[in-house]
Order: C-alpha cells, then structure tokens, then sequence
C-alpha cells in the first residue's frame, strides 16, 4: 500500500501545517490525513538494510511548487509516482552525507535539510529548548514547516509556550492529537496514570508515536533537536543525517524518510548560550528545574547531581529512556544494558576511579554486610557504568569520597549490574542505578539514601546525620 496526503472533509482535525516565507499569502498542505493508494503488483518497497542508505529520494526545493495545493505525489497514482522518480532526480548517499556535514554548524545542516527537501520536511518541536531548530531555520531565510504532538497531558506552561512561539515567528504550528477512540480504550481499561505501575511504553505509544507516524506519512524528511549529549546510552551515535530506521515517508516502505539532526553535535550549554544570544523566548519550565520537558505527569525538574533524562520517567529503572520517537536509536548489541538486565557490557569503561575510592567485590560486599560491629562506617555506591545516571553524578561521588578521605569514614563502589544484580536486589536494596547504601559502624543494616539529590552538599550531610 502506498499513503497519499489528502484534503478530504474526513481528515483529522487540526490547524494548518505552518510554513514560514516571506510571501504572506503561501499557503501549505496539512499532514496527518490520508487516504491509501493501491499499489500495483510488482511494486513492492521493502529494502535491506544496506540500500536504506542511498534508497530516499531528496526532492530539490528550488523549483516553484503550487503552495495552495496538496504536493503533487500525493494527488497522482503510483504508477505516475514512478515515472516521476526516474524523471531527473538523484539518488542521494545520506551516509556520506552525514560523513561530508559531521563537523558543520547547525545553521549548515539546516539550510542544507531545507534545501534539499523544501515543502516536504517539518520540524518537530516539544515545546523545549528545541526551539533552536526554528530559531536557525529562521536564520537560513528559507520557508520551514513545524508540527507538534499534543498529547492531552502537556503543562500549562508548555501550552503558553507554543502560542508565544508562533507569535514570535509568524507562524502555525500543526498539532498532532492522538486517536480519541485508542485514549478512550487505554483510560478505560487502565486508568489515568498505569505508567507508573507497568510502564510509559503503552501510553506513549497510543498519545505520541501512532499520532508520529501519521505525521510522517505525510512528509519526505523531519528535523528533530535530537543530541548527543541528552542520552549516553541512547543518542551517543546519532549521525547529522541518517535513513529513518523506524518510520516510513510519503512514499511509503523501508527507507522513504530522511531524519535530520542540525545539533547532534552540540551540547546543551551551547544550545542555551545561543538562545541566550538571539534573544529567543523559551519555555518558562526551564526556569523551574526543568530541563528535558514532556507530558506533564511523566516530567519533573532535575535535581543537582542528576543527568537531565532523569526528570523523565523517573520510577522506572535507569534504562534507554526513550518514548518510541526516537527507539531506532536503541541498538540491539546493547539492548540488554538499556533495560538494566543482567547482562550489561562487561567492557564499559569503568568509572568512579579514585584513589580515595575502595572498589569491592562480590566478597568484600559480602563480608561488608555480614559485619555487625564495623571499625568505621562505609558509604557505598551501587553502580552500572554504562548507566547515564551513574555517570552524571560520577563527579560528586568522588568529590565527597575526597572530602572523607582520613575522616574515618571510607567510601566505597560496587559494580552490581551483570551477575551481580539478583544479589544486589535481594540483598542490598538495589531498586535502580545508582543506589546508595550507608552502613553504620555498630548496626548491621545498611540505611539507603531516599534522597535523589546527588550533589556533594547532600551526600555529606547524609553521611554527617548518620556517622
């Protein structure tokens, strides 16, 4: 089957897709309504994965198009929409692509993303600090679309907030909704709030990747604010420009949309010293505490200490945090240390490295937890190296472990994922990574640390109220 965008009385409703230009009077297509084309036998999309790479045509955006009008591949058979592939454009290589613009500035990215893709790309925007992305697609001079997924369960804040960017660039943001009869079923069936007894997966899926995918089916190429630094354990490899592993294009099948990524090398501080610098509005949750932003019941602010994905989803393990927009990130070598299973890689760097650090095994553990008269007390972290969380607070534990050196106090590590994890959860209180454990010097249970503040400041004063 191949989908065709249509402008159909049956289509879901939402606002008109914006398409920023200088012509005032350019009007642009909605995505999210389709109708689906018979495709003829003979015709089918599926690839390999090794011809994803040069497979997705890149439609060239300097030709004038009819902007009052559905695009045309959308409006003509499939069989026309052949004949048009082979008439006069280029197969294009995104994996080179990625290699030639790796060490591009955003702003290059971006004006070669719209470029290349003209009225059939958008960019997706959260209502954070990827804001950035329309700020530089500003920047380039060209037209850009942008689209939204509301998912009924935003803050306040963020709702304020898109209406304030669309009056800042002159623009319509056009919101996606889930499917009310699917919201319907899950509420009904699981209440308002099951994420946080089995999960985000479900939820996210039924009120942010189907209401994604439709999105898409309308488009050619999207530009997410996706970077490096936001996840270790999930974004640490994402290329400028890459094949969309997961969702499918206009054209339908494996390789028939193209996904941008304009800061996936830049870190967090320079995207804010560059909203700073252009003098851009930003969501008023990032005053609060708030770095990475989501559905309301799902997002909290980040406490000192902590890495900004653990604002997200914060009862669940530390695992791949990712809703689904973005699983194509999750490869499947390293699957098993995102879900905090057993078997993590082995081969990690290690980290908490310190001389004023005792790194204990799986008898020196032991022993530890047997001892009921200690000659001094120990604090001890519980860690996964390939943990996000465990990383950003890497810092503070060592910092304190300093601190404490010839106080009378020794600090401690211990790995406690792999084998090691059944032990750590029957018989160290280990829930996620980090954990962190206290044990008294004349009391044989070890005290874990409620807080999740992971500065240096709190963990001595946890270890200064107890020692």
């Amino acid at each position: 089957m191949a989908f065709a965008v249509t402008s159909s009385p049956t289509a879901i409703s939402a606002r008109s897709f914006s398409r920023s230009s200088a012509t005032p009077d350019l009007k642009a297509p909605q995505i999210g309504s389709f109708r689906t084309l018979d495709r003829p036998h003979g015709q089918s999309p599926s690839l390999n994965l090794s011809q994803r790479r040069s497979a997705v045509k890149a439609v060239n955006a300097e030709p004038k198009r009819n902007e009052s009008m559905v695009p045309l591949a959308a409006t003509i058979s499939a069989p026309e929409v052949a004949e048009k592939e082979k008439e006069g454009v280029e197969t294009e290589d995104f994996e080179q692509l990625a290699k030639d613009l790796e060490n591009a500035s955003p702003l290059e990215i971006m004006d070669e993303a719209l470029k290349k893709f003209g009225n059939d790309i958008a960019i997706a925007f959260s209502g954070a600090e990827d804001v950035a992305l329309i700020e530089y697609a500003r920047l380039t001079g060209r037209p850009f679309r942008v689209f939204s997924l509301d998912t009924g369960r935003l803050n306040t804040e963020t709702y304020q907030y898109f209406d304030k960017v669309e009056k800042q660039y002159g623009i319509r943001i056009e919101y996606m909704f889930p499917d009310a009869v699917e919201v319907q079923a899950l509420v009904r069936s699981k209440g308002l709030f099951s994420f946080y007894e089995d999960g985000h997966q479900e939820c996210c899926r039924v009120r942010k990747v189907r209401p994604l995918r439709r999105a898409l089916k309308g488009l050619r190429a999207w530009i997410t604010g996706q970077r490096k630094d936001q996840s270790p354990g999930t974004r640490s490899e994402i290329p400028v420009v890459q094949v969309d592993p997961v969702f499918e294009g206009l054209e339908g099948g494996v390789g028939s949309l193209v996904k941008w990524n304009p800061v996936a090398n830049v870190e967090g501080r320079d995207i804010w010293n560059f909203l700073r610098a252009m003098d851009v509005p930003v969501n008023s949750l990032h005053s609060q505490g708030y770095v990475s932003i989501g559905c309301e019941p799902c997002t909290r602010p980040v406490l000192p200490g902590q890495h900004e994905r653990e604002g997200r989803w914060w009862w669940e393990d530390a695992k791949a945090k990712e809703c689904g927009l973005h699983k194509g990130n999750i490869k499947q070598d390293n699957a098993a240390q995102g879900n905090g299973d057993g078997n993590a890689d082995a081969a990690a760097a290690d980290i908490f490295t310190s001389q004023s650090l005792v790194t204990l095994s799986r008898t020196g553990i032991e022993n530890l937890v047997r001892l009921e008269n200690r000659k001094e007390p120990w604090i001890v972290v519980l860690y996964a190296p390939w943990c996000q969380f465990c990383q950003a607070m890497e810092g503070s534990f060592v910092e304190l472990a300093n601190k404490l050196e010839g106080s009378g106090v020794k600090v401690g590590k211990f790995r406690a994922d792999g084998e090691h994890k059944e032990f750590a959860q029957s018989e160290l209180q280990l829930g996620s990574f980090p954990t962190i454990l206290f044990f008294p010097k004349h009391t044989a249970q070890p005290i874990k640390y409620p807080s999740e503040k992971r500065d240096v400041d709190s963990l001595m004063a946890f270890v200064n109220a107890l020692r």
